[in-house]
Parts: structure tokens; C-alpha cells; sequence
């Protein structure tokens, strides 16, 4: 290292002749595209984000469109994604925007930290792309290059451990606010790229040098968090209730909970309670079909879909649900796996 050498300077080095440069969010200053993006983007690969962000733009070209969109509108095109939330939270943040701001995004990350959905990593990084403010970023994969990067020995599960993180990563960014884009993008692109969870590409990175954990022979100790996610296994079976017009019963998911504000088929605990539900409405005939595993952050969720017929429309509640044609699934907000199991046809 010379005397000049800093992180800052090693990362936007890096970023602009070996970063990501490509990205269709990244040729623009406009917040609204930006924050969409970096939505997308939590817990959620690129390569994934890049249809549905190009998706979203057509239909809601800028925020006032969004905003305008009824909730289920914005649910349908966000189907597949998961993180549910993160697409209500979306919705609301547009409908502040336009209707309190006149459709001005707040310039500063403390301003963007106020929006719904929107917490301090994700407003720093809109804050840094758009207007070049001076704040540090910390999602996950800048979350493990920095803490490779210092050694840092403290349990990032407790929130004085984190906040301990963020007052170090402050202490890195560049002088120039001219710089920050490519910072910011560059300590992105290295978590994504280089300082992998797994086996890091070490010797490419550009903070080699004077990485701490590089240097005790440990980097794939850090980032050190004694928390782990344990995932619960839950069988549901699915009511996949038909009528004598060929249509399907769907009802909102409820709040909070799994799919909340989702259409959803009827759920059971056990086959024994769905067949006799589905028979005191009268249905005829029943279709075991094939069971689909989806993971959750904190559940595994084996699905038992099951297919009833019923002889003619049965008049339920419009508060419990609707009907739905064939043709109107896809404008609806369903969960992933149900989407692919309606529009398969069955």
C-alpha cells in the first residue's frame, strides 16, 4: 500500500473497470428508479430482479402511475418475487410520495428512512446513487466484505454489534461526493462477485492487501453472527375448489401472516378437514394433485393441492373471497406456487 491508498479509492478503482456497469437502473440519477430497484433487490438476486424491474417500468412508468394502482395491480406483477410485504410497503411509499411530496422523492438518506419499506442501508444507497450524499451502505453483502475487511470480532446478532459496524463503515467512505455512486456500486458489486460467502476470490479483490481476516488466514469466519435461521416444516393442503363455470374460488390471505393480502385457495391443516369442507358445499369429485415444497425465510411449506368439483356456482360471501375465470389469473396477486399451479391449467 502507499501512502495515498484507501479504501474508498481501491473501490471505485475497481468498480469502474471491473464492476457491474450494465444494470438498467444504473444509467440514471431519477430516485424513483432507483428506489424501485434497490425494493427489488432486497433479498433478492439480480438476475432475477431484471424482468420484473422491466415490468414494473412499463407498467408504472413513475410514481404517481404506481401510486394510482390499486393494491392488487402492484400484487399481480410483484407475484414471484416473495417478500410480500416489500411490494405493499412499495404501494404505500408511492402513495405518500405522490400524494404528500407531490411526487418528489426526499434528497437526504434520513428523509428516504421514512418511507415505508424503506430502511437505513436501502436510503443510503438511494441517497448515494441520486444525489451523491456521503452515508455508508450496509446490506448483507457489504455487511460481509466490511466486517472481513476490519476482522470484526463482535456478534452482528445484537444490535450494539451492528451499530458498531455502521460507525466503521462511516469512517470509509470517499471525500467526494462524486465518488459515492461508484463506491457505493462497488462495495455491491464485491460481496456479490468476489467476497463470497463461500470460497472468496481473495487474491482479485482490490482490498486484499489490508484485509484483516485475509490476513489471519479466517476470512470465511466473519462476518461472525451466532443466530441461525431454523426453518419449520408445515403441511398445507389446498381447496382448489372448481365450479360449474369452470371457475376458481380464491380469498385474501389475512394480515399478518404468510401471503398476507394474497388470493390464496382455501388452506386446511390436514386432508380430513378440506374434504369435509369442500363436501358440505356440495362438491362431487375430488383430485389429489401433485405436492409442491416452497421455501420460506423461516418455513418450509409442503403444499397439498387438491381438486374439487362442484356442480354448480355455490353462492358464497363477497367478503370471503371470489370467483376467478381462467383468463382473469393473471392479473391476480397470487403467492408464486399457486400461480404456477392455476396457470398450469389444473
Amino acid at each position: 500500500m502507499t501512502p495515498e491508498w484507501s479504501v474508498a479509492d481501491a473501490v471505485v478503482r475497481w468498480q469502474r473497470k471491473h464492476g457491474r456497469s450494465a444494470l438498467p437502473w444504473q444509467d440514471t440519477r431519477d430516485p424513483y428508479r432507483v428506489w424501485l430497484s434497490e425494493i427489488m433487490l432486497q433479498q433478492t438476486q439480480v438476475a432475477t430482479v431484471l424482468g420484473y424491474y422491466a415490468r414494473f417500468l412499463d407498467r408504472f412508468p413513475d410514481v404517481h402511475a404506481l401510486a394510482a394502482a390499486s393494491e392488487d395491480a402492484v400484487l399481480a406483477l410483484w407475484s414471484g418475487l416473495g417478500y410480500y410485504s416489500r411490494a405493499r410497503n412499495l404501494h404505500k411509499a408511492a402513495r405518500t410520495v405522490a400524494a404528500q411530496r407531490g411526487g418528489v422523492f426526499p434528497s437526504t438518506a434520513a428523509g428516504l428512512a421514512q418511507l415505508p419499506g424503506v430502511g437505513r442501508s436501502t436510503a443510503a444507497a438511494i441517497a448515494a446513487f441520486c444525489y451523491g450524499e456521503r452515508v455508508p451502505i450496509l446490506d448483507a453483502n457489504v455487511r460481509r466484505v466490511l466486517a472481513r475487511f476490519f476482522a470484526f470480532e463482535q456478534d452482528l446478532a445484537r444490535a450494539a454489534s451492528e451499530r458498531a459496524l455502521w460507525e466503521r463503515a462511516s469512517e470509509l467512505v470517499p471525500k467526494s461526493a462524486r465518488d459515492m455512486p461508484a463506491y457505493t456500486q462497488g462495495l455491491m458489486d464485491l460481496g456479490a462477485s468476489l467476497c463470497t460467502p463461500r470460497r472468496p476470490s481473495c487474491l482479485l479483490c482490490p482490498l486484499e492487501s489490508a484485509c484483516a481476516a485475509r490476513r489471519s488466514g479466517e476470512v470465511e469466519r466473519f462476518p461472525i453472527r451466532s443466530r441461525t435461521v431454523l426453518r419449520k416444516q408445515e403441511t398445507w393442503w389446498l381447496s382448489v375448489l372448481r365450479d360449474g363455470a369452470g371457475r376458481t374460488w380464491l380469498h385474501r390471505r389475512p394480515a399478518p401472516g404468510i401471503w398476507a393480502g394474497l388470493y390464496c385457495t382455501p388452506v386446511f391443516g390436514d386432508e380430513a378437514a378440506l374434504l369435509a369442507h369442500a363436501t358440505r358445499l356440495g362438491a362431487s369429485s375430488f383430485e389429489a394433485l401433485a405436492p409442491v415444497r416452497h421455501a420460506l425465510t423461516h418455513r418450509e411449506l409442503v403444499l397439498r393441492p387438491v381438486r374439487a368439483l362442484l356442480p354448480e356456482v355455490v353462492p358464497f360471501s363477497e367478503t370471503q373471497g371470489a370467483w376467478f375465470r381462467a383468463k382473469e389469473l393473471p392479473a391476480v396477486g397470487l403467492p408464486a406456487p399457486l400461480r404456477s399451479l392455476l396457470l398450469s391449467g389444473v
